[in-house]
């Protein structure tokens, strides 16, 4: 790995730090990223005195060890910074940091990070509003797995998406037990179904595995229904593709549509949040099958294209199609994935034809390392 290998969040966060007027930064993301070791990154790099605690292990009636941490910074003068790694384990930590940030408001520098993404986001959102910004940390991109670890685009629709699964590639079975139990029974055992009712935790497993096989795939719900081993309606469905979607393990894109009633009636494309999910539940030779190693790459395509903010859908009209709509700002681009499967050109034209401000794109593997790079500047340059 490239040791001096930083996430562009790092730099994103540092800016935060710096910037007026001073707000508590609220890392929310993947389980297994990169969160703490990028804001480790930014103390190193931080000209301003800091204190990092981890609450990891706290026990669940000391309610008195975060004010001890504030007190910590607060000793380091106006300005340190204060770092609080695993904040959903300490109880009653949202009313708490809104006493303490509101009794001397912006004297501190705070981020707050946690490996519970669904706890994390209701905790501020419900309490400190006005008081923080949210930094979204996604999965692993190409290019940030080929710049640190050499990785080509083969291995990166195999394995891409997570750093800590990187040592495990060489052997099938340790890399699949990772991926399992420390990636997805993680998020779904600790930070869904701990925090959610669902009645069936059985069938919530099971659907997420089914979801994963169908990368860049349009899913009926009713087809979905059909392969659950229980009984089940679509608003259970429904439910848990969005239980899934805050968690950050898939995206379920709508069909694109000017009348947004028809968008939310439409079927949803599945994009597992990265291509090594699709690989943990189809087996992790994906890319030795045409059929599959397309799927992977378009899934590469839509799982970058829905970390960049604006809005992500589909298009299908009878046999028209175009995989990807996506809004930014002004600009609307309509975008074609090939990859080597013969596809024909006609719904990319039939869509432009029907949305003449739409800009057309065609990503293929000989430019998805620069899309990669800079996906709404590759949009911009090409279209």
């Amino acid at each position: 790995m490239n040791r001096n290998f930083r996430r562009p969040f790092v730099a994103a966060l540092a800016r935060r730090l710096e910037a007026h007027p001073i707000l508590m930064q609220v890392l929310v993301g993947p389980r297994q990223v990169g969160k703490t070791t990028g804001v480790k990154q930014v103390i190193e790099q931080a000209d301003h005195p800091s204190h990092y605690a981890n609450a990891d292990g706290l026990l669940a009636s000391d309610h008195t060890w975060l004010r001890e941490q504030w007190q910590q910074a607060l000793l380091l003068g106006e300005g340190s910074l204060l770092v609080i790694d695993e904040i959903q384990k300490v109880p009653n930590w949202p009313e708490t940091l809104k006493a303490l940030w509101d009794a001397r408001p912006g004297f501190l520098r705070v981020v707050l990070l946690g490996s519970s993404a669904l706890q994390v986001q209701a905790g501020v959102t419900e309490s400190l509003a006005g008081r923080f910004e949210l930094l979204r940390v996604h999965h692993w991109t190409f290019a940030e797995l080929q710049q640190a670890f050499g990785y080509d685009l083969p291995r990166y629709l195999a394995y891409g998406g997570y750093p800590g699964a990187v040592a495990f590639e060489d052997d099938p079975d340790r890399w699949y037990a990772y991926m399992k139990d420390s990636i997805v029974e993680a998020v779904i055992g600790k930070d869904i179904l701990q925090q959610r009712r669902v009645g069936n935790p059985a069938l919530f497993r099971q659907a997420f595995q089914i979801l994963c096989q169908y990368p860049a795939q349009e899913i009926s719900y009713t087809k979905l229904l059909g392969q659950l081993q229980d009984r089940g309606n679509t608003d259970l469905v429904k439910t848990y593709i969005e239980l899934y979607a805050s968690a950050f393990l898939m995206h379920a894109l709508q069909k694109y549509s000017p009348k947004a009633w028809l968008s939310r009636g439409s079927s949803p494309k599945m994009l597992p949040a990265c291509p090594a999910l699709y690989s943990m539940a189809t087996g992790v030779n994906v890319t030795s099958n045409a059929e599959q190693r397309g799927r992977a790459f378009e899934l590469a395509v839509g799982a970058e294209l829905a970390q960049q903010p604006g809005e992500l859908t589909y298009w299908r009209e009878r046999q028209d199609e175009v995989d990807f709509v996506y809004q930014s700002r002004s600009a609307l681009y309509a975008i074609e994935v090939k990859s080597g499967r013969r596809k024909s050109g006609r719904g990319l034209e039939a869509f432009c034809k029907q949305v003449p401000q739409a800009l057309p794109v065609i990503v293929t593997p000989d430019n998805f390392a620069a899309f990669s790079a800079d996906p709404r500047g590759f949009l911009a340059q090409v279209a």
